[in-house]
């Protein structure tokens, strides 16, 4: 009989600032350190021009599997963030001024690294006017400029009272529009503060309104103290939104500062999750502990793309 998941001595606990107790990491989470070569090249393809990773800035676990296969998920907009959710260990505090120069930058980067799919995120700039959605674009653009054989994936925030902000993004036409819910409703006052949920939501299923042939993604965290059936309520939330894809991994506590792991939700629950979020239509799911946004992108690029044809012929 299978054992029961760790948990917080004191779940109450899970999500206050001071909460300086972390579980032990249970050996499925565990990943090995990055040590290859191909890791330190990726590293200096990134550091010669200036730029950031949302790898490094959120301590992605998969970094040294990622940076292996040369694959780095390019964090623009500057490495600062103007909001502070509990469970993000990116800077928060006063933004960096844009670079003129980061698209070709990042375009570059994505020439040497040789990608065939590219995952571009950011930090949350509500200074901007429009929230860096022209940045956005114009980084879309000069990939397709330098790369015109790469897809893009681009990993958005919810441009929150920014109006027409989507729409440029949008128009630039990614390939895949990618912006996370992150967690149930229930939660974001202390998870997501800044956020609005049903906003997030509506920012997904516009997308669909304005192109309906861009993938759109969301996903979720779990071990925050969610319930099952709070989850499946947002699997019927994203998909009444249209939502393609659904990624759901483990969050882990990246400081003692930062929210608290109230459990760490076992392998057979997240194959649990993507068998309940297959049959709600789902064009594809990614569920498991070392799950995130960007993981193995190009891969699951591949199979949309693969789905929606099967899809398409089987409605013929």
């Amino acid at each position: 009989m299978e054992s029961a998941p760790p948990r917080l001595r004191h779940p109450e606990k899970a999500h206050r600032p001071d909460n300086p107790v972390q579980v032990r990491k249970p050996d499925w989470i565990r990943v090995k350190a990055p040590v290859s070569a191909e890791y330190a090249e990726t590293r200096k393809i990134v550091r010669d021009r200036g730029l950031a990773t949302v790898c490094e800035e959120a301590a992605c676990p998969n970094i040294g599997e990622c940076w292996k296969k040369k694959h780095a998920t390019m964090m623009i907009l500057g490495s600062v963030c103007t909001r502070a959710c509990s469970f993000c260990n990116v800077a928060t505090g006063m933004p960096d001024k844009l670079d003129p120069h980061e698209p070709e930058k990042v375009a570059d980067a994505a020439a040497l690294m040789g990608l065939a799919h590219i995952v571009i995120t950011s930090v949350d700039r509500d200074d901007l006017p429009d929230g860096g959605a022209e940045h956005f674009a114009k980084v879309i653009r000069a990939i397709r400029a330098r790369c015109p054989g790469t897809t893009i994936e681009v990993l958005t925030p919810d441009f929150l009272r920014k109006e027409g902000a989507l729409e440029v993004v949008v128009e630039a036409r990614p390939d895949v529009f990618n912006h996370n819910l992150e967690t149930v409703p229930r939660l974001y006052p202390t998870i997501r503060p800044g956020a609005r949920y049903f906003h997030s939501l509506r920012l997904l299923q516009r997308v669909k309104e304005i192109d309906p042939t861009i993938f759109t993604k969301s996903g979720l965290m779990v071990g925050l103290g969610e319930g099952r059936l709070e989850i499946m309520q947002v699997m019927d939330d994203m998909r009444s939104a249209e939502i393609d894809f659904l990624t759901i991994g483990q969050y882990l506590q990246p400081t003692p500062k930062h929210a608290a792991v109230e459990r760490f939700v076992t392998p057979d629950e997240f194959k649990e999750y993507a068998t309940l979020a297959g049959a709600k239509g789902f064009l594809l799911v990614a569920s498991s502990p070392l799950t995130r946004s960007s993981y193995h992108a190009d891969r699951d690029f591949a199979a949309l793309r693969a789905a929606r044809a099967a899809k398409l012929a089987a409605a013929q």
